[in-house]
């Protein structure tokens, strides 16, 4: 067996809202299944969003933290404010971090690897 593809699926609350975010960082739709599912794509990633209800949404959240590292961090940092959302930066020996929440509360963050 070879692995062909894969993904990492988010449950959010507004599949809308979640793909209008995820886009307005720069990741593009790959597939859309109306209300039911989405993709989306950056470089070497696809980020599937599935709505659900608030009973099924219960811990789902806030167990992956995904990283995307920007050609040019002080853009990022700049589209995120632009954006009005709440950015905590931070600075360790592998580089800079924009730490960010989507609409949902999953962790992301844009590094600046010093490598």
């Amino acid at each position: 067996m070879a692995i062909k593809e894969s993904n990492v699926t988010i449950n959010v609350k507004d599949l809308e809202k979640s793909v209008a975010f995820y886009q307005s960082l720069g990741l593009e739709v790959k597939n859309r299944w109306g209300n039911y599912y989405a993709q989306l794509t950056a470089p070497g990633i696809v980020i599937g969003l599935n709505p659900t209800s608030d009973v099924n949404f219960s811990g789902n959240s806030g167990n992956v933290s995904i990283g995307f590292t920007a050609d040019n961090f002080e853009d990022a940092k700049s589209l995120l404010e632009k954006l009005f959302v709440k950015i905590t930066e931070r600075q360790e020996e592998g580089g800079q971090f924009l730490h960010f929440s989507d609409p949902d509360g999953t962790s992301l963050y844009f590094i600046k690897p010093k490598w």
